[in-house]
């Protein structure tokens, strides 16, 4: 059974950090010179060197550590957490040695040998605490170093905080009940313990460790007084924001001049991550025009000789900061289509399909022109899709943040796309699944989109 104190968790990563790095840095010298893998152009330092260093790397490797947050130990740490503050330690780790080098003015001088280690030691530590936490939280799924939480509140927010806990049994956090104070919230199908006065007592009582306010927006008032009876305790306490699904929203936290800012809105798509989307479009964009190509003619003879009119359909599109582009695609209606009924949706066996059309529609290769869209720099690959100004000016007025979706560049495919939001479908809901993937995007998300657009969403029964 895992030990409850969290000194002995942070202890144990310690030890195997430590241990780790200390083994990547003689690896990395044994890699370098032993094996005979890679060229030596200059004199091989004597090993000897590398051992006496070996204290110094170890103490700037626990400061780097310490400072990159990598000894943060929570219940709800997330493995992304993980990657990140391992990623930044054994940065300011290679930095700091590097420095300590020049400074001690060492022979040890190898730039190969500074690079291996930096890897070997973030995989090493990397790979050790993901199965550290896989066996901790393995162990906290079959009940072992469980801890308890009090959920303060019994409306919406409370019922969905202990249905999170409940499905995220990896945590451990198990919980004991409700506190309320108004008798009228009171429901039968939920553990009220007490109210928020007798908070520590039942903490005591029932072995607390977690305290969750789960208060509705227009009762935050009342968290001033659950923080002034809450000062008597020892306990963790946490403050759940009452927001809908899917909101847009993304909480960070910034300082100003000593003041918290919380922000509400605040896109990942900034600075590198910009740079690395713009990456993968090209990358992807020019790959599928080439591999593509051969299908792409074909399509174009087909529409050429099948009815009468241009090969491709270009239509006024808002994308980035809504800002008008013409986003091009196979034609599949008539030439005419719009000419008396003027912009509509369409709509299922729609009359001004061509055969063909109908065909291209519902495998979605009427889209594979955006490529050039993509390359243009008026699209990517993977975002919200774009929409004609005419609706986009009815829709901003009847669906909250839809002008969100604009913060992004519009993509061939996307979050709400693979998950059948397209065609004639809520357009409410549509708009939620967007705002999800504009807030939680990481270039891994755009990877599970395509191979989810590759196994599921070439075929869709709303596409017509």
């Amino acid at each position: 059974m895992i030990n409850r104190n969290r000194q002995l968790l942070c202890t144990w990563f310690i030890g195997w950090d430590l241990a780790l790095t200390a083994a990547a840095w003689v690896g990395a010298y044994l890699l370098r010179f032993d094996t005979g893998w890679l060229p030596i152009e200059s004199i091989t330092p004597d090993f000897i060197l590398c051992w006496r260093l070996l204290p110094l790397v170890l103490a700037v490797a626990l400061v780097s550590y310490h400072i990159a947050g990598q000894y943060h130990i929570h219940r709800l740490r997330r493995f992304r957490e993980e990657m990140v503050s391992v990623a930044r330690g054994t940065g300011l780790m290679t930095l700091l040695v590097v420095g300590g080098l020049f400074s001690v003015r060492s022979p040890y001088e190898s730039r190969v040998t500074i690079l291996l280690f930096s890897a070997l030691a973030g995989c090493a530590v990397l790979t050790a605490r993901r199965i550290s936490w896989f066996s901790i939280r393995w162990l906290r799924t079959r009940g072992f170093n469980p801890s308890r939480a009090i959920l303060v509140g019994t409306g919406r927010v409370a019922r969905k905080t202990a249905l999170a806990l409940s499905r995220a049994n990896w945590m451990g956090i198990q919980v004991a009940g409700y506190v309320e104070d108004q008798p009228s919230r009171w429901t039968d199908d939920v553990n009220i313990l007490g109210t928020t006065n007798e908070l520590p007592r039942l903490i005591d009582q029932h072995r607390i460790g977690h305290v969750f306010i789960c208060l509705p927006l227009s009762r935050y008032h009342e968290a001033r007084h659950v923080f002034d009876v809450l000062s008597q305790t020892l306990v963790e306490v946490r403050l759940v924001g009452d927001v809908p699904d899917f909101a847009g929203l993304s909480f960070t936290t910034t300082n100003l001049d000593g003041l918290p800012v919380i922000n509400l809105r605040e896109s990942p798509h900034f600075g590198l991550n910009v740079v690395v989307k713009r990456a993968m479009d090209i990358a992807l964009a020019t790959a599928g025009l080439i591999v593509l190509s051969p299908l792409l003619a074909l399509i174009a003879v087909l529409v050429k000789i099948t009815s009468p009119g241009p090969i491709f359909f270009r239509q006024e599109r808002c994308g980035l900061n809504g800002q008008s582009f013409q986003m091009l695609k196979f034609r599949s209606m008539r030439a005419d289509a719009e000419t008396h009924s003027g912009a509509v949706w369409a709509k299922q066996n729609d009359t001004r399909r061509t055969r063909l059309g109908t065909f291209l529609r519902c495998t979605s290769l009427d889209e594979l022109p955006q490529l050039i869209n993509v390359l243009k720099g008026d699209m990517s690959v993977v975002g919200p899709r774009p929409e004609r100004p005419v609706f986009i000016k009815q829709f901003s007025k009847s669906i909250p943040n839809y002008m969100a979706r604009h913060r992004v560049k519009s993509g061939i495919t996307g979050w709400a796309q693979v998950h059948g939001w397209r065609g004639n479908t809520s357009l409410r809901r549509r708009v939620q699944y967007d705002l999800y993937y504009i807030t939680h995007w990481t270039p891994w998300l755009d990877v599970r989109i395509l191979a989810m657009t590759v196994v599921k969403g070439l075929v869709n029964r709303n596409a017509y």
